[in-house]
């Protein structure tokens, strides 16, 4: 399998919430690629507080623009999508998976993003719960459980939530790109 999955992040980045589903897809034959706003490396963080490790940025968001990815993932952190969901490049490269109904996971504080970009009207979705008034003014429908499948959008709560989260990811993607 060589169908290749988007992982819109910058700093601030909760680093598990990068690299356990980057792991799990990896695993499961696809490949991954990290896309941010500039090149180089991006901050990981844990707990949003610790500086973690350093990740490598594959593609810049300009730079991926004219690619075909099979879907995307949206890690969360409070820092990293805060800061990608006023960056114009960032939401427009993100409008354009939920323009194409292609698939879309998120976890934690990863929906900030997906509202900027009009992904989540109409839709049945989990997040950290401080996003809940957030998701319903946007148009969603919030939950409280693990993770939330509603279409080609999977989202999940935290970091707790990552075993459940990759599971589902997995065949998630796997049944879309079938």
């Amino acid at each position: 399998m060589s169908q290749c999955i988007a992982i819109l992040a910058t700093n601030g980045v909760e680093e598990c919430e990068l690299v356990e589903p980057r792991k799990a897809l990896e695993g499961a034959g696809f490949r991954t690629m990290v896309v941010s706003p500039a090149k180089g490396e991006i901050q990981a963080m844990e707990g949003d507080v610790t500086p973690a490790s350093k990740i490598a940025v594959d593609a810049t968001i300009g730079e991926a623009a004219d690619l075909d990815f099979a879907g995307i993932l949206l890690p969360g952190g409070t820092t990293n999508p805060d800061a990608l969901r006023i960056d114009e490049a960032a939401i427009a490269f993100l409008r354009g998976f939920v323009a194409q109904d292609k698939p879309i996971a998120s976890i934690c504080h990863g929906a900030w993003t997906l509202i900027e970009a009009g992904g989540v009207k109409g839709r049945t979705l989990t997040s950290w719960p401080s996003l809940q008034t957030d998701l319903l003014n946007a148009g969603a429908k919030w939950v409280d459980r693990e993770t939330v499948v509603d279409g080609n959008l999977l989202t999940s709560r935290n970091p707790d939530d990552l075993p459940a989260f990759c599971a589902t990811l997995v065949t998630q993607y796997r049944d879309k790109s079938a």
